[in-house]
C-alpha cells in the first residue's frame, strides 16, 4: 500500500502545478512565459533565502547573535523563519513585476505568475521526494545498501528508514496536501503584490509580508506542537483564507481594452458629368431668327 501512496504522493506534487499552469493557459492572455518566470523568481528568491537562514544559524551557533532563552527558541525560529521566507520570496515577487514584468498586468496575470512560483516549488519538493523513494525501495529490498552509511549516522539512517516504511497510508499522502495548500498560498501572494502594481499602493506588499510571514511562523510553531496532522489542518484553513483574498481582489483586474468598431466602407461614387442642356425650339425667338422678315428700318 504505502509502495503505491508515496509513489502517487511526488507524483501528484509535481502533476497539480503542470495541470492548474495548463488549465489557465487556455484563458486569453495568459501564457507558459508568465508560469516559467514566476518559477525562475522563486529559484531567485532562494538564492538570498537559503544562504540568509545558513548566516543566521551559523551567527547563533558561534555566539555572534545572542540567543533566546531556551523556552522561547521555538517561538523564536517560528518569527524567524517566517520573516526570511516572507521577505525574500515577497520581494522577489516584487522586483520581479516591477522591472522585468513591468508590462504584466492584471488579476489573471498575478494568478498564472503565482502559479508558476509557487508550483516550481512543489516540482523541486516533488522531484526530491522521489528520489528518497526511489532510494528507500532500494534500501527495502537490500538492507546491505545501508552499510554505506557512516556508522556514527547508521542508527539514524536505520529509524529513519523504518519510520517511513511503518507510517500511516494517509500520512504518505501529506507531502501532496501539504503543496496543494502552499498552492493557494502563492495564488492570493502573487495577487496581493500585483495589487499593490494595479492600485498605486504599496500596503498590498506588506500585506503580502505579513501574511506569507504568519502562515509559515504558524507551521513551524504547530508541526512539532500539535503534530502533522493538525498543522495541515490549520494550514488547510489559512489555504481557504487565501482563496478568499484571491477572488477578493477580483476587482482590480483591468478590463479589457475594447477594439475599434470596424469602419463602413464609403461608397465610391463617380463625380457627375456637367451636362449641356438641350434647346427646344420653343425656346427660339422666332421674331428674331425667322428669315423671311428681314430687317426693320
Amino acid at each position: 500500500m504505502l509502495i503505491v501512496t508515496y509513489a502517487l504522493n511526488f507524483l501528484l506534487m509535481i502533476a497539480m502545478p503542470l495541470a492548474l499552469g495548463a488549465w489557465l493557459a487556455r484563458r486569453p492572455g495568459l501564457t507558459w512565459r508568465l508560469f516559467l518566470v514566476g518559477g525562475v523568481t522563486f529559484i531567485l528568491s532562494q538564492v538570498v533565502h537559503i544562504p540568509l537562514n545558513i548566516g543566521i544559524t551559523l551567527a547563533f551557533r558561534q555566539n555572534l547573535l545572542p540567543s533566546p532563552p531556551a523556552a522561547y527558541h521555538l517561538l523564536f525560529n517560528a518569527v524567524v523563519l517566517g520573516a526570511t521566507a516572507a521577505f525574500c520570496e515577497e520581494l522577489a515577487r516584487y522586483f520581479m513585476l516591477k522591472f522585468p514584468l513591468h508590462d504584466v498586468r492584471g488579476w489573471a496575470k498575478a494568478i498564472m505568475f503565482g502559479a508558476g512560483h509557487g508550483g516550481f516549488e512543489a516540482i523541486i519538493l516533488g522531484i526530491l521526494a522521489g528520489v528518497s523513494y526511489v532510494n528507500l525501495i532500494l534500501i527495502r529490498q537490500n538492507p546491505a545498501l545501508l552499510n554505506m552509511v557512516p556508522a556514527q549516522q547508521l542508527a539514524v539512517a536505520q529509524s529513519q528508514v523504518e519510520a517511513y516504511w511503518s507510517a500511516p497510508w494517509y500520512m504518505s499522502l501529506m507531502g501532496a496536501v501539504e503543496r496543494a495548500f502552499a498552492l493557494c498560498l502563492h495564488l492570493s501572494l502573487s495577487v496581493l503584490v500585483m495589487t499593490t502594481f494595479l492600485s498605486g499602493q504599496r500596503r498590498w506588499l506588506w500585506l503580502a509580508i505579513g501574511w506569507h510571514w504568519l502562515v509559515d511562523g504558524v507551521a513551524v510553531y504547530a508541526l512539532p506542537t500539535l503534530g502533522a496532522l493538525a498543522t495541515e489542518g490549520i494550514i488547510g484553513v489559512m489555504a481557504l483564507i487565501s482563496l478568499g483574498i484571491v477572488f477578493a481582489l477580483r476587482r482590480f483586474e483591468l478590463p479589457p481594452s475594447p477594439s475599434p468598431a470596424p469602419s463602413e466602407p464609403v461608397a465610391m461614387t463617380e463625380p457627375a458629368l456637367p451636362t449641356t442642356p438641350r434647346i427646344t425650339p420653343d425656346m427660339l425667338d422666332r421674331s428674331r431668327f425667322d428669315p423671311s422678315n428681314g430687317p426693320r428700318s
